[in-house]
């Protein structure tokens, strides 16, 4: 998958990821943070997991907290909230739905 494909999907079936095109097409060129200034967290945090950078996820932690008031203390409570924690090495297939 490219990053942008795992950025922007929504689900899987089987081996296919599903993309939402609208999204893609809108925020496709933006980078992690701002993503995630844009309070587009899930997307920041899944940008960050394909860079595997951890100063990026901890960014993202710090102004998820400050915007949400939440209190998380890793980004792992990040993962687990959003239900992403790696990126899938089994698609065979990319749908992109608008």
């Amino acid at each position: 998958m490219k990053r942008e494909e795992f950025i922007f999907t929504i689900g899987y079936e089987g081996k296919s990821a599903i993309v939402n095109g609208q999204a893609l097409k809108k925020y496709r060129k933006l980078s992690t943070i701002e993503l995630a200034e844009k309070g587009l967290y899930k997307e920041a945090l899944c940008s960050a997991i394909f860079s595997g950078s951890q100063e990026e996820m901890q960014s993202i932690l710090s102004l998820y907290n400050e915007n949400s008031g939440a209190g998380y203390s890793s980004p792992e409570e990040l993962k687990r909230l959003f239900g992403v924690f790696g990126v899938p090495e089994d698609i065979a297939k990319v749908n992109i739905v608008s």
